[in-house]
């Protein structure tokens, strides 16, 4: 069998070669395992996104847990990530399980462990688990009770999710705005959410692939613009106010406004933190990734408020937003969390947000453009390197040594003012600017991020540093 490592956010694999039905029951014993210790009479959660095979592999999940002794409640249909994580506090569970690999190609499947708060499992929550997986791989297959036990109760998560997300937006509002937007699904668990929940008025919400389609249509259920053709193009012929584009697991966002620009994701994160802060008048910390933008630190000086920043993914972000009570958690990836709910990404509520914001002040291309004026563009790139699975490991550490033995002191130029080495290399440049190499935690690439003045500065900066360590980024 082979290793279970959580990455970033979860395990995952490719199906039928490490992330296999065996592979599966085995972390999920480990996991039973876990709960056991953490309750008497522990209550757990598995949810499934739409990916090949997830309905059986989450099935398996809890035929082991009941197996075990543990209580389980297994969603009725394929639903978003964040739903799960709803429902594992809404029901007072210990923890979770989601059978996904979110935004990683249809190869892959995965599972992400929630803990009793809906979080990303954090750092020695992950630890834990892995210790108990691995001291279960020496011994026999972990036990099964029948798919219909005493122990599995089959539950439909919508109505209190809905109940939630209604008392963080005013979805009267929305409904009687008189707005079309469209809601680009991704084949994913999306699906059928934001139509729904904006129901009964003058809006109106058309959806993109919302067909189960476990190939994904040839491309990653990431929401980028590489991967948004259609809705780029879609968003202008139907002269839509808003186009909203979530992941495969629907906890990521991709917004496009109504002149068919998509809004990077530094920029989503900038404009979430003026609405909460000075549309809403919500008060408190904000807390973003290493690879997020600088346009918050600039918000946060204007409005009197701590900036808080972390390594990437929400086992670092929902740990520092649940200490410090922030209004807003936020990482490049285009995952975005908010006080009072779960500290979890939730890419429906996201959108929900953007139309209120439209509802509110009016077109999206408007209020980029006053947030600029405010605290000046902000140009932004990442460059994804693919390299062989097989080797990933040795090139992977050659990078970062390579690094580690030449820190550089200028890139592209400018002066390095200082180095963050926990999370990859960050070099913060003389001004303002930044570049970011990291090793993904999810998949075999190496990823290079900078934010800068200008798109041109942003190349400058991203091939400079790919240069030092030997990186050829063809086809990025």
């Amino acid at each position: 069998m082979a290793s279970i490592k959580f990455g970033t956010d979860g395990w995952r694999g490719i199906v039928g070669d490490d992330f296999t039905f065996a592979n599966v029951r085995l972390a999920a014993g480990g996991i039973a395992e876990y709960l056991r210790r953490r309750a008497a009479e522990p209550l757990a959660v598995v949810g499934y996104d739409r990916r090949f095979a997830s309905e059986v592999f989450a099935e398996e999940v809890a035929r082991v847990f009941a197996a075990q002794g543990v209580r389980t409640v297994l969603l009725d249909a394929a639903s978003p990530t964040q739903v799960v994580s709803w429902t594992v506090v809404n029901r007072g569970a210990t923890g979770g399980v989601v059978i996904t690999a979110s935004h990683n190609p249809y190869l892959f499947n995965g599972l992400k462990y929630k803990p009793d708060n809906g979080s990303a499992a954090p750092p020695e929550v992950i630890a834990d688990l892995e210790k108990g997986i691995d001291r279960l791989a020496a011994g026999p297959p972990p036990q099964q009770v029948p798919a219909a036990h005493p122990l599995i109760e089959r539950y439909d998560p919508r109505p209190s999710y809905v109940e939630q997300i209604g008392r963080l937006v005013d979805l009267e509002r929305i409904r009687h705005a008189g707005l079309r937007i469209l809601h680009e699904c991704m084949y994913g668990t999306g699906q059928g959410y934001v139509a729904d929940l904006l129901a009964g008025g003058t809006t109106t919400v058309e959806e993109l692939h919302p067909e189960r389609n476990p190939f994904f249509g040839g491309v990653n259920p990431e929401p980028i613009p590489d991967n948004l053709g259609e809705a780029l193009q879609r968003t202008v012929q139907g002269r839509y106010d808003l186009c909203v584009c979530t992941d495969g697991d629907a906890d990521r966002v991709g917004v496009i406004d109504e002149t068919g620009r998509f809004i990077n994701q530094l920029q989503v994160y900038a404009l979430l933190m003026r609405y909460l802060i000075e549309v809403r008048g919500w008060r408190g910390p904000v807390v973003k990734s290493i690879n997020m933008t600088t346009m918050a630190d600039r918000l946060a000086s204007r409005y009197g408020v701590p900036v808080e920043e972390v390594p990437v993914g929400f086992k670092n972000i929902a740990p520092r937003m649940i200490e410090t009570g922030a209004v807003l958690g936020g990482e490049e990836s285009g995952g975005y969390a908010v006080r009072g709910h779960v500290p979890d990404r939730d890419g429906i509520l996201m959108s929900l947000f953007f139309a209120d914001m439209i509802a509110r002040e009016g077109p999206l291309s408007r209020i980029l453009a006053d947030l600029e004026r405010e605290v000046g563009p902000s140009a932004y790139a990442r460059h994804d390197i693919h390299l062989p699975r097989e080797t990933y490991e040795l090139d992977r550490r050659r990078v970062l040594e390579a690094l580690a033995e030449r820190t550089p002191e200028r890139v592209a130029g400018v002066p390095v003012e200082r180095v963050r080495r926990d999370d990859g290399y960050k070099f913060y440049l003389e001004d303002g600017s930044w570049v970011l190499l990291r090793a993904s935690g999810t998949e075999s690439l190496i990823r290079v991020y900078s934010e800068a003045a200008s798109d041109q500065e942003v190349q400058a900066r991203l091939h400079d540093l790919e240069q030092m360590v030997g990186l050829v980024t063809v086809g990025v």
